[in-house]
Protein backbone atom coordinates (compact mmCIF):
# COMPACT_ATOMS: atom_id res chain seq x y z
CA UNK A 1 0.00 0.00 0.00
CA UNK A 2 1.22 3.50 -0.89
CA UNK A 3 0.41 5.26 2.39
CA UNK A 4 1.58 8.63 1.11
CA UNK A 5 -0.63 8.32 -1.94
CA UNK A 6 -3.62 7.39 0.23
CA UNK A 7 -2.89 10.37 2.48
CA UNK A 8 -2.66 12.75 -0.51
CA UNK A 9 -5.89 11.51 -2.09
CA UNK A 10 -7.79 11.62 1.20
CA UNK A 11 -6.75 15.22 1.91
CA UNK A 12 -7.48 16.31 -1.67
CA UNK A 13 -10.95 14.79 -1.65
CA UNK A 14 -11.88 16.16 1.77
CA UNK A 15 -10.56 19.63 0.90
CA UNK A 16 -12.61 19.63 -2.31
CA UNK A 17 -15.68 18.61 -0.32
CA UNK A 18 -15.29 21.32 2.34
CA UNK A 19 -14.48 23.99 -0.27
CA UNK A 20 -17.65 23.22 -2.18
CA UNK A 21 -19.89 24.03 0.80
CA UNK A 22 -19.20 27.78 0.84
CA UNK A 23 -18.49 30.22 -1.99
CA UNK A 24 -16.16 32.96 -0.68
CA UNK A 25 -16.74 36.33 -2.35
CA UNK A 26 -14.55 38.59 -0.19
CA UNK A 27 -11.07 38.89 -1.79
CA UNK A 28 -9.30 39.28 1.58
CA UNK A 29 -10.90 36.17 3.05
CA UNK A 30 -10.22 34.23 -0.13
CA UNK A 31 -6.58 35.37 -0.04
CA UNK A 32 -6.29 34.31 3.61
CA UNK A 33 -7.74 30.85 2.88
CA UNK A 34 -5.45 30.45 -0.12
CA UNK A 35 -2.48 31.29 2.10
CA UNK A 36 -3.56 28.65 4.63
CA UNK A 37 -3.83 26.08 1.86
CA UNK A 38 -0.36 27.03 0.65
CA UNK A 39 1.08 26.72 4.16
CA UNK A 40 -0.87 23.47 4.75
CA UNK A 41 -2.14 24.88 8.03
CA UNK A 42 -5.18 22.65 8.31
CA UNK A 43 -3.63 19.47 6.92
CA UNK A 44 0.13 19.52 7.41
CA UNK A 45 2.39 16.96 5.80
CA UNK A 46 2.83 13.73 7.79
CA UNK A 47 5.64 13.79 10.33
CA UNK A 48 8.06 10.92 10.11
CA UNK A 49 10.22 9.76 13.01
CA UNK A 50 12.63 6.85 13.25
CA UNK A 51 13.68 5.74 16.71
CA UNK A 52 17.27 4.72 17.36
CA UNK A 53 17.95 1.01 17.69
CA UNK A 54 19.44 -1.01 20.52
CA UNK A 55 23.14 -1.59 20.02
CA UNK A 56 23.95 -5.18 19.11
CA UNK A 57 25.46 -7.44 21.74
CA UNK A 58 26.27 -10.36 19.48
CA UNK A 59 24.46 -13.70 19.51
CA UNK A 60 23.88 -16.51 21.97
CA UNK A 61 26.03 -18.72 19.75
CA UNK A 62 28.94 -16.27 19.92
CA UNK A 63 28.68 -16.13 23.73
CA UNK A 64 28.81 -19.93 23.78
CA UNK A 65 31.92 -19.81 21.59
CA UNK A 66 33.49 -17.32 24.02
CA UNK A 67 32.74 -19.58 26.97
CA UNK A 68 30.43 -17.07 28.63
CA UNK A 69 27.45 -19.42 28.19
CA UNK A 70 27.13 -23.19 28.44
CA UNK A 71 27.26 -24.88 24.98
CA UNK A 72 23.67 -26.17 25.32
CA UNK A 73 22.38 -22.58 25.40
CA UNK A 74 23.13 -22.58 21.69
CA UNK A 75 20.50 -25.29 21.21
CA UNK A 76 17.90 -23.72 23.50
CA UNK A 77 17.90 -20.03 22.65
CA UNK A 78 16.91 -20.01 19.00
CA UNK A 79 14.08 -18.55 16.92
CA UNK A 80 11.32 -21.19 16.97
CA UNK A 81 7.84 -21.17 15.45
CA UNK A 82 6.18 -24.40 16.58
CA UNK A 83 6.49 -27.39 18.90
CA UNK A 84 8.75 -29.41 16.61
CA UNK A 85 10.86 -26.52 15.35
CA UNK A 86 14.51 -26.72 16.52
CA UNK A 87 15.00 -23.11 15.48
CA UNK A 88 16.16 -21.56 12.25
CA UNK A 89 18.91 -19.43 13.81
CA UNK A 90 20.45 -18.40 17.10
CA UNK A 91 19.03 -15.48 19.08
CA UNK A 92 20.60 -12.08 18.56
CA UNK A 93 21.17 -10.09 21.74
CA UNK A 94 21.12 -6.39 22.55
CA UNK A 95 24.10 -4.81 24.28
CA UNK A 96 22.22 -4.47 27.58
CA UNK A 97 21.34 -8.18 27.47
CA UNK A 98 24.97 -9.11 26.99
CA UNK A 99 26.00 -6.78 29.84
CA UNK A 100 23.48 -8.46 32.14
CA UNK A 101 24.74 -11.94 31.23
CA UNK A 102 28.31 -10.85 31.94
CA UNK A 103 27.34 -9.33 35.33
CA UNK A 104 25.39 -12.46 36.26
CA UNK A 105 28.39 -14.60 35.37
CA UNK A 106 30.41 -12.69 37.99
CA UNK A 107 27.80 -13.49 40.63
CA UNK A 108 26.69 -9.89 41.19
CA UNK A 109 23.12 -8.74 41.81
CA UNK A 110 21.81 -6.25 39.25
CA UNK A 111 18.85 -4.29 37.91
CA UNK A 112 17.70 -3.84 34.31
CA UNK A 113 16.06 -0.49 33.58
CA UNK A 114 15.24 -0.63 29.89
CA UNK A 115 12.19 0.11 27.77
CA UNK A 116 9.21 -2.06 26.98
CA UNK A 117 10.04 -4.62 24.30
CA UNK A 118 13.78 -4.58 25.10
CA UNK A 119 13.93 -8.27 26.07
CA UNK A 120 14.32 -7.86 29.82
CA UNK A 121 13.20 -11.41 30.62
CA UNK A 122 16.15 -12.87 28.71
CA UNK A 123 18.52 -10.91 30.96
CA UNK A 124 17.69 -13.24 33.82
CA UNK A 125 16.40 -16.37 32.06
CA UNK A 126 19.59 -16.90 30.02
CA UNK A 127 21.93 -16.57 33.06
CA UNK A 128 19.68 -18.81 35.17
CA UNK A 129 19.60 -21.54 32.50
CA UNK A 130 23.37 -21.24 32.09
CA UNK A 131 23.99 -21.69 35.83
CA UNK A 132 21.57 -24.63 36.09
CA UNK A 133 23.43 -26.36 33.25
CA UNK A 134 26.81 -25.72 34.85
CA UNK A 135 25.97 -26.18 38.52
CA UNK A 136 22.50 -27.71 39.13
CA UNK A 137 21.12 -27.43 42.65
CA UNK A 138 21.20 -30.95 44.11
CA UNK A 139 18.12 -30.11 46.23
CA UNK A 140 16.07 -29.02 43.20
CA UNK A 141 15.17 -25.35 42.85
CA UNK A 142 17.91 -23.00 41.63
CA UNK A 143 15.84 -19.91 40.85
CA UNK A 144 12.56 -18.29 41.85
CA UNK A 145 11.06 -15.66 39.56
CA UNK A 146 8.36 -13.44 41.05
CA UNK A 147 5.78 -11.64 38.89
CA UNK A 148 3.28 -9.00 40.03
CA UNK A 149 0.55 -10.42 37.76
CA UNK A 150 -0.34 -13.97 36.82
CA UNK A 151 -0.62 -12.93 33.18
CA UNK A 152 3.12 -12.18 33.14
CA UNK A 153 3.89 -15.54 34.74
CA UNK A 154 1.74 -17.29 32.13
CA UNK A 155 3.52 -15.47 29.33
CA UNK A 156 6.94 -16.38 30.70
CA UNK A 157 5.88 -20.01 31.12
CA UNK A 158 5.15 -20.09 27.40
CA UNK A 159 8.54 -18.55 26.61
CA UNK A 160 10.33 -21.16 28.71
CA UNK A 161 8.39 -23.92 26.97
CA UNK A 162 9.41 -22.50 23.62
CA UNK A 163 13.10 -22.17 24.41
CA UNK A 164 13.68 -25.23 26.58
CA UNK A 165 11.35 -27.83 25.01
CA UNK A 166 10.35 -26.88 21.45
CA UNK A 167 12.46 -28.84 19.00
CA UNK A 168 14.67 -30.13 21.84
CA UNK A 169 15.05 -33.94 22.10
CA UNK A 170 13.78 -35.39 25.38
CA UNK A 171 17.28 -36.34 26.48
CA UNK A 172 18.53 -32.78 26.01
CA UNK A 173 15.90 -31.13 28.22
CA UNK A 174 18.23 -30.51 31.12
CA UNK A 175 16.46 -27.52 32.72
CA UNK A 176 13.01 -27.94 34.29
CA UNK A 177 10.51 -25.22 35.15
CA UNK A 178 7.01 -24.85 36.55
CA UNK A 179 4.43 -22.22 37.49
CA UNK A 180 3.02 -22.06 41.02
CA UNK A 181 0.77 -19.00 41.30
CA UNK A 182 -2.56 -20.26 42.66
CA UNK A 183 -4.06 -20.89 39.19
CA UNK A 184 -3.14 -24.57 39.31
CA UNK A 185 -5.59 -27.34 40.18
CA UNK A 186 -4.83 -29.91 42.88
CA UNK A 187 -3.15 -32.32 40.49
CA UNK A 188 -0.91 -29.62 39.05
CA UNK A 189 0.08 -28.41 42.53
CA UNK A 190 1.01 -31.93 43.59
CA UNK A 191 3.09 -32.31 40.43
CA UNK A 192 5.06 -29.16 41.24
CA UNK A 193 5.61 -30.26 44.84
CA UNK A 194 6.83 -33.62 43.58
CA UNK A 195 8.97 -32.47 40.64
CA UNK A 196 10.80 -29.58 42.38
CA UNK A 197 11.71 -27.75 39.15
CA UNK A 198 14.96 -25.87 38.56
CA UNK A 199 13.04 -22.65 37.87
CA UNK A 200 9.87 -21.77 39.80
CA UNK A 201 7.57 -19.00 38.51
CA UNK A 202 5.30 -17.47 41.14
CA UNK A 203 3.90 -14.23 42.60
CA UNK A 204 4.71 -12.58 45.90
CA UNK A 205 1.44 -13.71 47.56
CA UNK A 206 2.11 -17.36 46.73
CA UNK A 207 5.74 -16.94 47.77
CA UNK A 208 4.44 -15.91 51.19
CA UNK A 209 2.40 -19.14 51.30
CA UNK A 210 5.51 -21.17 50.43
CA UNK A 211 7.08 -19.87 53.62
CA UNK A 212 4.03 -20.36 55.86
CA UNK A 213 2.16 -23.44 54.65
CA UNK A 214 3.71 -26.65 56.03
CA UNK A 215 3.53 -28.74 52.82
CA UNK A 216 4.87 -26.02 50.53
CA UNK A 217 7.58 -25.01 52.99
CA UNK A 218 8.75 -28.59 53.45
CA UNK A 219 8.73 -29.53 49.76
CA UNK A 220 9.56 -26.35 47.86
CA UNK A 221 11.49 -24.22 50.32
CA UNK A 222 13.35 -27.36 51.31
CA UNK A 223 14.15 -27.93 47.64
CA UNK A 224 15.37 -24.33 47.33
CA UNK A 225 18.12 -24.72 49.93
CA UNK A 226 21.12 -22.75 48.68
CA UNK A 227 18.88 -20.82 46.24
CA UNK A 228 21.02 -19.16 43.54
CA UNK A 229 18.69 -16.60 41.95
CA UNK A 230 15.72 -14.46 42.93
CA UNK A 231 14.29 -12.30 40.15
CA UNK A 232 11.59 -9.68 40.67
CA UNK A 233 9.96 -8.70 37.39
CA UNK A 234 8.39 -5.21 37.09
CA UNK A 235 10.29 -3.92 40.09
CA UNK A 236 8.50 -0.57 40.10
CA UNK A 237 5.23 -2.23 41.19
CA UNK A 238 6.58 -2.91 44.69
CA UNK A 239 5.95 0.42 46.40
CA UNK A 240 4.72 1.64 49.76
CA UNK A 241 3.32 -1.02 52.05
CA UNK A 242 3.54 -3.66 49.33
CA UNK A 243 7.19 -2.77 48.84
CA UNK A 244 7.83 -3.18 52.58
CA UNK A 245 6.05 -6.54 52.56
CA UNK A 246 8.13 -7.77 49.62
CA UNK A 247 11.37 -6.48 51.15
CA UNK A 248 10.73 -8.46 54.34
CA UNK A 249 9.63 -11.46 52.27
CA UNK A 250 12.94 -11.44 50.39
CA UNK A 251 14.87 -11.45 53.68
CA UNK A 252 12.77 -14.29 55.10
CA UNK A 253 13.22 -16.29 51.91
CA UNK A 254 16.99 -15.83 52.01
CA UNK A 255 17.09 -17.09 55.59
CA UNK A 256 14.68 -19.98 55.00
CA UNK A 257 16.67 -21.16 51.97
CA UNK A 258 19.99 -20.74 53.77
CA UNK A 259 21.18 -18.66 50.84
CA UNK A 260 23.36 -15.78 52.11
CA UNK A 261 24.88 -15.40 48.64
CA UNK A 262 21.52 -15.16 46.88
CA UNK A 263 21.89 -13.32 43.57
CA UNK A 264 19.04 -10.81 43.18
CA UNK A 265 17.81 -9.43 39.85
CA UNK A 266 15.22 -6.75 39.19
CA UNK A 267 13.72 -5.45 35.96
CA UNK A 268 11.62 -2.40 35.23
CA UNK A 269 10.74 -0.18 32.29
CA UNK A 270 9.81 2.87 34.38
CA UNK A 271 12.37 3.27 37.17
CA UNK A 272 14.74 5.54 35.21
CA UNK A 273 14.51 8.93 36.93
CA UNK A 274 16.95 11.82 36.95
CA UNK A 275 18.41 14.18 34.44
CA UNK A 276 21.35 11.93 33.61
CA UNK A 277 21.78 8.19 33.52
CA UNK A 278 24.38 8.42 36.30
CA UNK A 279 21.82 10.07 38.60
CA UNK A 280 19.18 7.50 37.67
CA UNK A 281 21.61 4.69 38.42
CA UNK A 282 22.27 5.96 41.95
CA UNK A 283 18.58 6.31 42.75
CA UNK A 284 17.62 2.92 41.32
CA UNK A 285 20.52 1.23 43.11
CA UNK A 286 19.40 2.78 46.40
CA UNK A 287 15.81 1.52 46.00
CA UNK A 288 16.89 -1.95 44.86
CA UNK A 289 19.35 -2.27 47.75
CA UNK A 290 16.59 -1.54 50.27
CA UNK A 291 14.18 -3.93 48.58
CA UNK A 292 16.56 -6.88 48.17
CA UNK A 293 18.50 -6.40 51.40
CA UNK A 294 21.74 -6.83 49.46
CA UNK A 295 24.05 -4.21 48.00
CA UNK A 296 23.29 -3.18 44.42
CA UNK A 297 26.09 -1.01 43.06
CA UNK A 298 25.09 1.86 40.74
CA UNK A 299 27.36 0.36 38.10
CA UNK A 300 25.18 -2.78 38.27
CA UNK A 301 22.12 -0.84 37.10
CA UNK A 302 22.04 -1.61 33.40
CA UNK A 303 20.34 0.70 30.92
CA UNK A 304 19.86 0.59 27.19
CA UNK A 305 22.63 1.48 24.77
CA UNK A 306 21.24 3.07 21.62
CA UNK A 307 22.66 3.90 18.24
CA UNK A 308 21.42 5.57 15.09
CA UNK A 309 19.19 3.66 12.72
CA UNK A 310 20.18 5.82 9.75
CA UNK A 311 23.22 7.55 8.29
CA UNK A 312 23.29 11.00 9.96
CA UNK A 313 24.91 12.64 6.92
CA UNK A 314 28.24 14.47 6.56
CA UNK A 315 27.26 17.53 8.64
CA UNK A 316 25.88 15.69 11.67
CA UNK A 317 27.76 15.04 14.89
CA UNK A 318 28.34 11.25 15.16
CA UNK A 319 26.30 9.43 17.79
CA UNK A 320 23.90 12.30 18.57
CA UNK A 321 20.21 12.31 17.85
CA UNK A 322 18.80 15.65 16.52
CA UNK A 323 16.39 15.75 19.49
CA UNK A 324 19.38 15.91 21.85
CA UNK A 325 22.02 18.13 20.20
CA UNK A 326 25.35 18.57 21.91
CA UNK A 327 26.24 21.97 23.44
CA UNK A 328 29.35 22.14 21.27
CA UNK A 329 30.45 20.10 18.25
CA UNK A 330 33.58 18.97 20.12
CA UNK A 331 31.73 17.43 23.06
CA UNK A 332 31.71 13.63 23.36
CA UNK A 333 28.44 12.01 22.25
CA UNK A 334 26.37 10.37 24.98
CA UNK A 335 26.33 6.58 25.07
CA UNK A 336 23.22 6.29 27.22
CA UNK A 337 20.33 8.08 25.57
CA UNK A 338 17.80 7.81 28.40
CA UNK A 339 15.54 10.53 27.00
CA UNK A 340 14.70 8.35 24.00
CA UNK A 341 12.74 5.94 26.20
CA UNK A 342 9.30 7.27 27.15
CA UNK A 343 7.64 5.95 30.27
CA UNK A 344 5.00 3.39 29.34
CA UNK A 345 3.23 3.45 32.68
CA UNK A 346 2.10 6.19 35.05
Amino acid sequence: MDVFGVHHDLIAEYEAFTSSLVAVRDPDIESHLAGERERKTRWPDPKLALNPTFRSGGTVASLCDDGLLHPMCREYFRHKKHLNDPGSRTLSLHQHQREAIAVADRGDSYVLSTGTGSGKSLTYIVPIVDKVLRHPNPDGISAIVVYPMNALANSQLHELEKYLTWGVPEGHRKVTFARYTGQENSEQKLQVLKSKPDILLTNYVMLEYLLTRPDERRELIGAARGLRFLALDELHTYRGRQGADVALLVRRLRDACEAPGLQCIGTSATMATGVTFAEARKEIAKVATRLFGTKIEPKRVIGETLERSTDPGPDAVPGVHPANPLPTPSAAPPQRLMSFRPSTRP
